[in-house]
């Protein structure tokens, strides 16, 4: 369930940064068949997208793909990461991410408009 967000609010996020893997269909096949499902399942997940169109300003991207969720709070997301659903993402991931992948977690707070 997408639940609606406080634009005040402060939301926490998973960004997890793929460099380019050696078969990019093999990734593309397995990550939207697999990996995306199990980390649809996450509790307490408010979205989650990600591409796999990435612009570097007129050079090659490091990255392959970018994945995003967002979390109402650090504690939702810690809990979510520790969940048996979040162990089985984790788990998952040697199956198709290439060496080099950045997983990153951080807080953000969009601003009044003013």
């Amino acid at each position: 369930m997408v639940l609606p967000v406080d634009r005040r609010t402060i939301v926490h996020k998973l960004l997890v940064l793929y460099p380019h893997p050696a078969d990019p269909e093999a990734f593309n096949t397995y990550y939207r068949t697999t990996h995306l499902p199990l980390a649809s399942r996450m509790p307490g997940m408010l979205d989650h997208r990600f591409t796999t169109s990435i612009s570097a300003g007129g050079a090659e991207s490091p990255y392959f793909a970018i994945y995003e969720a967002d979390f109402p709070d650090e504690a939702t997301l810690v809990a979510a990461l520790s969940s048996p659903e979040g162990q089985a993402v984790e788990a998952d991931v040697p199956n198709y991410a290439p060496a080099g992948t950045v997983v990153l977690t951080y807080g953000t707070e969009v601003p009044p408009a003013g």
